[in-house]
């Protein structure tokens, strides 16, 4: 951050409207015109002089004019010193010695190109991400940073590369449950915007929103990486199946014993509860074997 004294800030300036300006600079070209075909010689040098006097003064007047779109502003400046902002829209009028520069107030898009970074846990990955921001501080934007759009782009650039290093690419065994990753959505998101906006609060610009609109790992380790997700995927599922036939096996037991249907020694309950898992949690179909003799032999 910079210190507070070198710190510009924006003073909102009131400025005259343009159309009534326009008139007293009009009036002051024509009459004394009109007034020197109307009689050439009245009044006659002195006269003569202060027509010729009269005229440039209105064209000095209608120097001051200026036109502003909606959400636009004009910095004004008066021999290298600010006078202020006008954030007025329509035909404005200002001393005509001030130098007046526009800057738009809209909002813009930021297309970040695609950046190769290394995540929290080191793995490379290719990241970029859609900026939505505008100028807040028009003084900050134009008199404490060179060029604000360029410092937006570069600094997007190195918000986007930080936060990257911050978080892992997607959740592991070594993270803590419920740790932010980048694949988080809105809460990458919001980690994102904290820090742009830290980043651009010194060119007097404010953040709208910020989106990641590309992760993925990078092409040298993507199919290993793709082979790890799919394991995982795959032993995540079968915990569920295994806990689920377990539950299964168990009301079946349960079920059996309460009814009286058949009564089931030790033995004979671990039988039925190895065909049973064996059964539910089988990814292909099962045939069934018709046991002729008895357990015992």
């Amino acid at each position: 951050m910079q210190p507070d004294d070198t710190v510009t800030k924006e003073i909102p300036r009131q400025t005259s409207s343009g159309y009534a300006m326009a008139a007293v600079g009009a009036l002051l070209i024509l009459l004394p015109v009109a007034s020197f075909f109307a009689a050439p010689v009245a009044g006659g040098p002195l006269g003569m002089g202060l027509r010729a006097l009269i005229v440039p003064v209105g064209l000095f007047v209608l120097m001051g004019l200026y036109m502003l779109q909606p959400n636009e502003a004009a910095i004004l400046t008066l021999f290298g010193r600010y006078a202020g902002t006008d954030r007025s829209a329509g035909l404005r009028w200002a001393n005509p010695l001030y130098v007046k520069r526009r800057i738009s107030l809209r909002a813009r898009n930021l297309n970040a190109s695609t950046l190769k970074v290394n995540d929290k846990r080191g793995n490379p990955v290719e990241i970029s991400a859609v900026v939505v921001w505008r100028v807040q501080d028009t003084a900050q934007a134009v008199f404490d940073v060179d060029d604000y759009e360029n410092y937006v782009k570069v600094q997007a650039e190195a918000a986007i590369r930080h936060v990257a290093t911050q978080f892992a690419y997607d959740e592991g065994e070594d993270m803590a449950s419920g740790e932010t990753t980048l694949r988080s959505g809105d809460a990458a998101a919001a980690a994102l915007k904290a820090e742009l906006q830290a980043r651009f609060i010194n060119a007097g610009v404010a953040v709208e929103e910020a989106k990641i609109s590309h992760l993925a790992y990078a092409p040298e380790i993507a199919q290993v990486m793709l082979r790890r997700q799919q394991a995982e995927a795959i032993i995540s599922a079968r915990r569920k199946i295994v806990q689920g036939a377990v539950s299964m096996v168990e009301a079946a037991l349960i079920g059996l014993s309460e009814r009286k249907i058949v009564e089931l020694d030790d033995e004979r309950k671990a039988a039925m509860v190895s065909n049973l898992l064996v059964v539910l949690c089988s990814d292909k179909e099962t045939q069934p074997i018709i046991n002729t003799g008895t357990l015992y032999g």
